[in-house]
């Protein structure tokens, strides 16, 4: 069986969450499936204890409090025992054969540290699935929005994990600035053509927030822009050093007494 963890964060996402371990259940790639309960107030905890009692891969895992996307997936990735980590949103759904590609494509490629899957956009509205720049714009959420994205353990770790900055949780954007770094220090590739993974619309969705602002219907304010592109960069720039500080240890082993 591969070395896949799935890690799914959840806060109140009962609506949508059999769909989601569904479709992680559906994936033989899938050894370890990770559902951290966000301080939720609804009844994922017990969908999540159903599931496991029907596939010994499901376990859940609870935060004390409500603290966060970025925070749950890091905490769930210290738990994971696979070389290979995946994240889905509670409200995403994987469709056949995304893991496997993945797995595939990572064993072929064992210098690269991640692939990204491509992602269908299901339900969003009209106006901006019909904008002529539509394409352009998916493309740059496939390689950034977590359900997408497939990567080594080691790396994300080295990376420092989602960025947990307060700014982020309040305004979103923690996605992006993974994406930079990852990019930035060890690159990433996306497959194009058949989809993988399938992003079902909700209203408020960061996706459709940035598709708002990317074709023009709302103005992005310049304070918030500004602040979002200060952190991210602070979030390269720590994810650079501690890349540096990891390739400059000595892993040759050593028998003697430091003392």
């Amino acid at each position: 069986m591969s070395p896949i963890s799935i890690i799914v964060p959840c806060f109140n996402g009962a609506a949508t969450l059999a769909r989601a371990l569904e479709s992680c259940l559906a994936q033989p790639e899938a050894t370890q499936i990770l559902v951290v309960d966000d301080g939720s107030t609804d009844a994922s905890a017990s969908i999540v204890r159903v599931h496991a009692m029907r596939d010994a891969r499901v376990r859940l895992l609870q935060m004390a409090s409500n603290s966060g996307a970025a925070r749950a997936r890091n905490w769930a990735a210290l738990h994971a025992t696979t070389p290979l980590i995946a994240f889905l949103d509670a409200d995403d759904e994987y469709l056949p054969g995304a893991l496997a590609a993945a797995h595939a494509h990572m064993e072929q490629h064992p210098h690269e540290a991640a692939i990204r899957l491509d992602v269908e956009y299901v339900g969003f509205p009209e106006r901006l699935t019909t904008h002529p720049d539509f394409g352009q714009y998916a493309a740059v959420l496939s390689n950034t929005v977590p359900s997408s994205l497939v990567i080594r353990r080691s790396a994300f770790l080295t990376l420092g994990g989602f960025p947990m900055d307060e700014f982020f949780r309040r305004h979103g954007g923690e996605d992006g600035a993974f994406s930079w770094a990852l990019r930035e220090i060890f690159g990433q590739r996306r497959f194009t053509g058949a989809k993988q993974v399938r992003m079902h619309y909700h209203a408020g969705i960061h996706a459709e927030r940035f598709l708002n602002i990317q074709m023009g219907f709302v103005e992005a304010d310049p304070a918030t822009r500004a602040e979002t592109v200060r952190c991210s960069q602070a979030f390269l720039d720590a994810a650079i050093e501690s890349v540096r500080q990891v390739r400059a240890l000595n892993t040759m082993p050593t028998t003697a007494n430091p003392g």
